[in-house]
């Protein structure tokens, strides 16, 4: 096992180039993209948090129920 992480290890120079060439391969969105990408992302958020804002004040009202 020690064999393979030594036959696979690079000089750190060698990884910093493989990194430049692989992110010259990727597709970047486009600034209309992002945006839409960016506020659904916002909403989704927001939307989860009001969700588990709304469970836990049922939770908690239940919970006052039966402890009252």
């Amino acid at each position: 096992m020690a064999d393979i992480a030594e036959k696979t290890r690079k000089s750190p120079a060698k990884f910093l180039s493989d990194v430049k060439k692989e992110m010259k391969k990727v597709s970047w969105p486009k600034r209309d993209e992002l945006i839409r990408y960016t506020a659904v992302t916002i909403l989704t958020v927001v939307l989860m948090a009001i969700f588990f804002w709304a469970v836990d004040l049922g939770i908690s009202k239940l919970i006052e129920l039966i402890l009252d």
